[in-house]
């Protein structure tokens, strides 16, 4: 076993609350020497692949770091690095599809429509929306649910009256929002309920970035629903068909838990 996965390993068996797991690794993944992240994270995965429960559990607590855009250019250097290192198990993690040199994302101007008013009908200023969404009160939830702004949603993921109900159908709804989906995925807590998981991976806008890690976390029963999702995009569904082929086979037994 590497011996820094094996940190990690004890690290997460002994924090148990999933804000401090998703902090250690963050912290770890920027502080720690570059290819021993790599090396570690690909031991984690092979793994992982073989549904190993605790290294489930500390890549569980590493994809909302590798969501998150300012740790993009790190991401980045672990992908040349699997590469270059032929780690193979950690470039299944990290792969995505090929992007033209030439498509330069941008944002669309915010629909009015679909932004929160005031009692007159005015549409709220951004900074309005972002104090609204702090507020413990459903009042204004339905509209600012529909927010295209991604500092609104951020703010609406912590507030303490949100629901996963709420979260599952913000990460359902489409056209998707490249940017509300990443704030869901690098969200501490969120990301690591099973059917927020499902509604990122199954959304056919869920930029691959984010939806292929999730893959790794994913039981043998959600492999196979994503597997048949032919809405999905292409490299979404040969991870998890990918995935399928690596997991051990576990047979069945009438009454008992369904194989991981």
């Amino acid at each position: 076993m590497d011996a820094l996965a094996g940190r990690w390993r004890r690290a997460i068996s002994s924090l148990k609350e999933l804000r401090l797991r998703v902090a250690f690794l963050r912290s770890e993944v920027l502080r720690a020497d570059l290819l021993a992240v790599a090396r570690a994270l690909d031991d984690l995965c092979r793994d992982a692949e073989q549904a190993n429960p605790t290294a489930r559990d500390v890549l569980g607590a590493v994809v909302p770091s590798l969501a998150d855009p300012a740790l993009s250019e790190r991401v980045e250097q672990l992908r040349e690095l699997a590469s270059s290192h032929a780690l193979l198990p950690l470039s299944r993690l990290l792969r995505r599809k090929a992007r033209r040199p030439e498509a330069q994302p941008t944002s669309p101007a915010p629909d009015e429509r679909l932004l929160a008013t005031s009692s007159a009908g005015r549409a709220l200023t951004l900074g309005e929306r972002r104090a609204l969404a702090r507020r413990p009160t459903r009042a204004a939830f339905e509209a600012l649910l529909r927010d295209p702004h991604p500092l609104v949603i951020r703010n609406l993921l912590a507030n303490p009256r949100l629901t996963e109900d709420d979260v599952v159908r913000l990460a359902a709804r489409r056209p998707a929002n490249a940017e509300v989906m990443t704030e869901i995925a690098r969200h501490p807590e969120w990301p690591q309920r099973a059917r927020v998981r499902m509604a990122i991976v199954q959304n056919p806008g869920a930029p691959p970035e984010i939806a292929v890690p999730m893959v790794r976390l994913l039981l043998r029963p959600e492999l196979l629903r994503l597997t048949a999702a032919t809405d999905v995009p292409a490299v979404v569904r040969a991870a998890a068909r990918e995935l399928l082929d690596r997991r051990p086979p576990v047979p069945h037994k009438p009454g008992g838990p369904l194989a991981q």
